[in-house]
């Protein structure tokens, strides 16, 4: 007979505060993404400035130091010309920013911290963009928003159940090929059923899609924050959130994700479901 499984340990040891802290999060971040206006812009600051925060302090900054202040003040800026509705004024503002975060850095890393107001800010003017269309933006946002979570927690589920060759074990060792074959059958199932129940119009093969590459890219977000954090030799970018470590460690699918669904939803045009 097998020995049991002491509490708090094997494959599903997080599950449960995981599961949490999306109960307690999730609605509340769901509900000012269907509110918009000032209780979605309000979410975006908060959440930026917690990305920046957690940014500097990988780069071994000081909070209230010029590169503390000055990081969420440029990503701040470029997002808030996004919601005044000059996206591509705040994204003109993000080289000459990454340019000023060099010359403040010192001895910091220099290329790390420039790549931050880049990467953040991107991520800022996108998802606001995204949000702000009056007629798709809130349902854009929600299938943005599902497709990547569906996504990571198919990976998580069908990783941790099937095992099997790990899928680049020098910037991730937990993550395994089933893991992201699962999370992209994940991502996919959400475009297909939007087309079906949200607009039975769109055809559910294009639509899983458009899903599965959204899904495809927001993987890639997670390597990459993988590779960040290996690469200054931290587990989580903070604590902040109990079983998923800090923003950058949750939003990570979400910041490589959402420039693209926001480059297609300018190719569809003002008005257009992503997965249409």
């Amino acid at each position: 007979m097998a020995a049991a499984t002491p509490a708090g340990t094997g494959p599903w040891r997080d599950l449960r505060t995981r599961l949490l802290s999306v109960l307690v999060l999730g609605p509340m971040v769901l509900g000012c993404i269907w509110a918009g206006g000032s209780w979605f812009l309000g979410m975006m600051v908060l959440t930026l400035a917690g990305l920046a925060w957690e940014w500097v302090r990988l780069s071994g900054g000081l909070a209230r130091g010029p590169v503390g202040l000055a990081m969420p003040a440029i990503i701040l800026l470029a997002a808030g010309l996004a919601g005044w509705g000059l996206p591509w004024l705040g994204v003109g503002l993000l080289l000459p920013g990454a340019w000023l975060l060099w010359r403040l850095a010192g001895a910091l890393p220099h290329g790390f911290l420039a790549l931050g107001v880049i990467y953040l800010g991107l991520f800022g003017v996108a998802f606001i963009t995204l949000r702000l269309d009056p007629e798709a933006g809130r349902a854009n946002v929600f299938f943005l928003m599902l497709l990547v979570w569906a996504s990571d927690s198919a990976a998580y589920i069908a990783g941790r159940a099937l095992g099997g060759p790990k899928l680049w074990p020098a910037i991730s060792p937990g993550k395994t090929w089933s893991g992201a074959l699962g999370g992209l059958l994940g991502a996919m199932l959400v475009g297909a059923l939007a087309a079906i129940l949200v607009a039975p119009a769109a055809a559910p093969l294009w639509a899983a899609l458009v899903a599965g590459a959204l899904g495809v890219v927001s993987q890639a977000g997670d390597l990459l924050e993988s590779g960040i954090k290996r690469r200054f030799g931290v587990k989580d970018s903070s604590h902040l959130i109990p079983g998923h470590g800090g923003l950058l460690d949750r939003l990570d699918g979400f910041l490589a994700a959402a420039p693209l669904a926001v480059v297609w939803s300018m190719i569809l045009g003002s008005g257009v479901y992503l997965w249409r």
